[in-house]
């Protein structure tokens, strides 16, 4: 069996702190026979000595263009424009499988060269949950960044920091009101994500789940002055929101996180805005009369950096550690195959089958 080649690499995305496989399981790699590479970088919350002293190779950043074809190139977000044919395996979120913008120029450049995305959303066990993610932590920066511009105490452009520190700005001071709040898909890892957050905050939310939104009671949705949606939609649903609820003169709705930030897919629930926003730009206004101001940043768990980074590590490292023989691994290919068919893109034209 040919022994496995990791290649970490950098993430081309400025406001990207993350990484999928932190110092302390990069020793676990090494120790159990894995060559890991791992690409310099300037934002990656940990410093490519920790690396280094782990038993990884270092690389310059950007060099996994010219990685052994046998390289498996592990990342996170999107990859840079170049170069127009991708010749490797790749792990990470791609947002290709929903017919987002910009799905058929990716999966086109794994055709052109014959590489294969194995997308870390797809990454799931035999009854289809996730095996690793972040979704715990994009939850919980979703309702954080919610309640403090609701209390009008968001800053930006927004910074990473840590947990501790967040938390200290979340708790309630003197002369801020009472607020309702609302979480959608409030059972699933970013819901209790949010719940957690809004803990913190001093505020009990009103939870939905799948029971609530079968049969959506807009008047109460409306009701709140805070609302987070955690709902990932993997079939068409009503959406949750709509413009001529935006305009509904009873609304009490001021502030909306969208952590799912499904912009653009056919699939979103909250079709009532057209782009995301960013760490210089969190929130936007999408009403002025009465205000209602939306925060969907598609990076949240990078504002807390190290924490996300360390329990996504941990759920990935036994899946790496089966890369060579794991189900899953074998799921994520098939899905991979399956979207090119659904785009017309014939699987003959690739490599790794």
């Amino acid at each position: 069996m040919t022994e496995l080649h990791l290649w970490l690499r950098h993430e081309v995305r400025s406001t990207e702190r993350r990484t999928p496989i932190v110092p302390s399981d990069a020793r676990r790699l090494v120790d159990s026979g894995v060559t890991l590479t791992v690409e310099e970088s300037p934002q990656r919350i940990f410093p490519i000595e920790e690396y280094e002293a782990a038993g990884a190779r270092v690389a310059p950043a950007g060099s996994w263009v010219s990685a052994p074809d046998d390289a498996v190139v592990v990342g996170l977000k999107e990859l840079p424009d170049a170069p127009d044919r991708l010749t490797h395996r790749h792990v990470f979120f791609g947002h290709a499988y929903k017919r987002q913008p910009g799905a058929a120029g990716l999966l086109g450049r794994f055709a052109a060269g014959g590489g294969a995305l194995l997308d870390l959303e797809y990454l799931v066990d035999e009854d289809g949950r996730r095996l690793a993610a972040f979704g715990f932590w994009a939850g919980y920066l979703g309702a954080a960044l919610a309640v403090l511009r609701h209390r009008s105490r968001l800053k930006a452009p927004l910074v990473p920091t840590a947990k501790e520190e967040l938390d200290e700005r979340l708790r309630p001071a003197a002369g801020d009101e009472e607020f309702t709040a609302l979480v959608i898909g409030a059972l699933g890892r970013s819901g209790r994500g949010a719940r957690a957050a809004f803990a913190a905050a001093g505020t009990e939310p009103t939870c939905w789940d799948l029971a609530e939104t079968r049969d959506l009671d807009r008047p109460a949705l409306l009701a709140h002055d805070v609302m987070v949606n955690a709902v990932l939609a993997t079939t068409p649903v009503p959406p949750f929101l709509r413009d001529e609820d935006l305009d509904d003169p009873a609304r009490r709705l001021r502030t909306l996180c969208d952590v799912t930030c499904d912009v653009g897919s056919p699939l979103n629930v909250l079709p009532v805005y057209d782009r995301t926003t960013d760490w210089t730009e969190p929130a936007r206004r999408l009403r002025e009369d009465p205000p209602l101001d939306l925060i969907a940043i598609d990076n949240l768990p990078s504002l807390l950096p190290k924490e996300s980074s360390t329990d996504f590590s941990a759920a990935l490292l036994p899946q790496l550690l089966d890369f060579a023989t794991g189900a899953p691994w074998a799921r994520c290919l098939d899905r991979f195959h399956q979207a090119c068919r659904e785009l017309g893109i014939a699987e003959g034209e690739f490599r790794h089958v």
